[in-house]
């Protein structure tokens, strides 16, 4: 009798075990779209005109990770491995075009304020572009805060692609980031699992200024 109750229980496990990485997908190729909503008063509307309709494209494959920020001013790439900590921005502003070189150390100081990040999970979930999502309140060292709805249907394989979502247990599929005196609620708007191009992760050889991170820290501070 014992020994037929252990069989029924342990059957039970891997039946539960297996409904549950059939919902969980673990994805190595992934691409994510967010549209930008902005909440501002009159005094930020041109700043605001910069993020005008602006969208965020997220592309994952493997180690790799691609994030295109484009609006009606501008536009911002950020090419990130993995493996090695390197990562590339790309810049093109009023015509201006730069890329940035970033070693492992200098993404870990441009992510800092992200450091040691918490995700509680709150009593509330909607749909987003198909999938159930639960909340959760993010709190920065700072004691800021934001909110976040994540699906756990999905997962990527390379969770270092955002240090924002770096701990969070499940995809983002809208959020909210502050851009200076802005409030900016990034929202997707699609999700598709098709192989992501290799060639996407490709770093221009020609046609940008090219500069070091140093550098170009030293540049935000002198406008």
């Amino acid at each position: 009798m014992k020994l037929y109750m252990k069989k029924i229980i342990l059957s039970g496990l891997m039946a539960f075990s297996l409904a549950t990485s059939v919902a969980q997908k673990r994805l190595s190729d992934l691409t994510i779209v967010y549209d930008a909503v902005i909440n501002t008063g009159s005094q930020e509307a041109k700043l605001a005109d910069a993020f005008d309709g602006a969208t965020t494209t997220v592309y994952l494959k493997g180690g790799l990770s691609r994030s295109d920020m484009v609006s009606a001013l501008a536009s911002f790439t950020t090419i990130h491995d993995s493996r090695s900590g390197t990562a590339v921005v790309l810049q093109e502003v009023g015509g201006q075009k730069l890329l940035i070189r970033m070693t492992e150390a200098d993404w870990k100081d441009k992510n800092r304020k992200y450091e040691g990040i918490k995700f509680t999970p709150v009593e509330e979930t909607k749909m987003l572009a198909g999938y159930k999502c639960k909340k959760a309140i993010a709190e920065l060292k700072d004691g800021s805060t934001f909110t976040v709805f994540y699906t756990e249907d999905i997962i990527p394989e390379n969770n270092n692609y955002s240090s924002q979502f770096k701990t969070l247990k499940g995809l983002p599929l809208e959020y909210e980031l502050k851009q200076g005196n802005l409030n900016i609620r990034y929202v997707v708007s699609q999700v598709s699992l098709n192989p992501v191009p290799v060639a996407k992760f490709d770093i221009p050889k020609s046609g940008y200024r090219e500069l070091t991170y140093e550098e170009s820290k030293k540049g935000r501070k002198g406008n």
